[in-house]
């Protein structure tokens, strides 16, 4: 396989800024391009603050781009930070991208996003067209930078660095697809020959994702289930029919972990690690957890837990409204995560009715995080869709057992012990109902009363390889295919 230049343009990548899954994805997978070969350069917005809080150092590059939008010509300067080998250039504009959140403030959307994202995208194509090798392939990801397709085609082809570049655009999340009003064409200068409903036009709105589904030159969701099911009604967010019309450059590529990073055998955040073969580390761990939370310490008690944002994608109603029977059947639940406010205020009554049986970290915390994956017993991911999910793999990687939706991404990465009892990860349930669900955690506490069933289900779990090796090489195969 040839050497690639590959470049990733996205609005996050862990660890410099972090919202979601994205970041994981664009933080991990440009490092396993990296490992078999390729060379990858990752651009992103310069959040100063956010930098600065994860503690990440860069360099100004003695290099300003200057860009028009919106009636104003831009000065923006390029930061640069190498992180494992792996090169970022980040783009400054402070009065765009400093800002209290990435995309807005808690639970809003900035209104001047497609300002602050196009502008983004039009300086990493320019960023993009003065490294030193051509690009061989420009990688795209989400609403964010949906548009740079477009723009490759119409505005950036006098490039010579970047001309040729294929364009790949995976799609993390359907559900957000950027829409903004079409006053934004003049203002920023957008390609208006592509504002129809066969391009980026959509209910009299311009969509980005539809911008990046239409013009890039290959299209990956980051599950083979998930492309699937954004083909139907159901999945589709309004965009199902459109979609039907570019199947034949649609893939699914399932997301991959840091294996290196999430390893219980030698995770710093645990009280004890382990391994498979080896798992009476987990054994503390979960004892651990339970003295933090003031839960009785009980090694036969089952100990459900769930790490998720509180959303009505992740079905909290499900878990809400099971939560106190399963509690009164003498079983334990641990929750950490924040949304809804209505979802928090609930899970803050139960665990606060029963406090030996039940607590509720509000928030985010990723050391409690890895101690929960480690001292769970049983992951409950009970999502209504789920493009990917992390929770799941990072659950398996810890010899924690998912209970979950057969949606997206958990039904690929999942082994349902009702299909394949050797080789199981975990349970499936299908109806986003509570009963389903009851019934489904009702089948794993039967497996968890069977030492010998459970101790063979969390050796395939820990055993599970959830790394990036396999996908990255997807991912290779279908640059190649493009380029070829």
């Amino acid at each position: 396989m040839a050497k690639l230049n590959i470049v990733f343009i996205a609005s996050e990548a862990s660890p410099l800024a972090k919202t979601g899954g994205l970041a994981d994805v664009t933080g991990s997978l440009p490092h396993a391009l990296q490992h078999i070969g390729h060379t990858v350069t990752v651009i992103l917005p310069f959040y100063r603050s956010q930098l600065k809080k994860n503690g990440i150092k860069t360099k100004a590059m003695n290099v300003t781009i200057e860009m028009w939008a919106d009636g104003i010509q831009r000065h923006c300067p390029l930061h640069e930070t190498t992180l494992n080998g792996l090169r970022y250039i980040l783009v400054e504009q402070d009065d765009l991208y400093d800002r209290e959140g990435i995309y807005g403030p808690a639970g809003g959307a900035y209104e001047d996003n497609l300002l602050r994202f196009l502008l983004f995208d039009r300086v990493a194509l320019e960023a993009a067209a003065q490294l030193k090798e051509k690009v061989d392939i420009i990688h795209c990801h989400d609403w964010q930078t949906g548009m740079i397709p477009v723009l490759l085609k119409t505005q950036y082809q006098h490039h010579p660095k970047i001309a040729a570049a294929k364009t790949v655009f995976t799609i993390h999340n359907l559900a957000y697809q950027g829409n903004f009003p079409p006053e934004w064409i003049h203002r920023l200068g957008i390609p208006s020959h592509h504002y129809h409903p066969g391009d980026f036009e959509f209910h009299n709105q311009i969509n980005c994702m539809k911008a990046g589904i239409a013009s890039a030159d290959a299209i990956t969701t980051v599950s083979p289930s998930y492309a699937e099911e954004i083909l139907t009604p159901e999945y589709g967010c309004e965009l199902g029919g459109f979609l039907l019309h570019h199947t034949g450059k649609l893939s699914g590529i399932v997301n991959g972990l840091d294996i290196e990073d999430w390893d219980p055998s030698n995770d710093e955040a645990l009280i004890s690690t382990y391994k498979a073969g080896k798992t009476a580390g987990k054994k503390q761990c979960k004892a651990a957890l339970q003295q933090e939370f003031g839960l009785t310490i009980s090694a036969e008690t089952p100990l459900m837990v769930l790490i998720s944002r509180l959303a009505d994608q992740k079905g909290i109603d499900l878990l809400l409204a099971n939560a106190q029977k399963w509690l009164d059947r003498g079983y334990q639940i641990g929750v950490l995560g924040s949304g809804d406010p209505h979802s928090e205020h609930a899970l803050h009554h139960i665990a606060a009715a029963n406090p030996e049986q039940m607590f509720f970290w509000r928030g985010f915390n990723e050391s409690l995080a890895r101690q929960i994956y480690a001292g769970g017993d049983i992951f409950l991911m009970p999502s209504r869709f789920e493009p990917c999910g992390l929770g799941q793999l990072m659950a398996m990687r810890y010899g924690t057992i998912p209970v979950v939706r057969a949606t997206g991404g958990l039904k690929d990465t999942v082994t349902d012990h009702k299909v394949s009892r050797g080789s199981a990860t975990g349970i499936h349930f299908t109806d986003a109902t509570p009963e389903a669900f009851d019934e489904a955690v009702e089948y794993a506490i039967a497996l968890y009363g069977n030492r010998t069933i459970w101790a063979r289900m969390r050796s395939n779990a820990l055993n599970r390889d959830s790394s990036w090796e396999a996908s990255a090489a997807e991912y290779a195969a279908c640059y190649e295919k493009l380029l070829h």
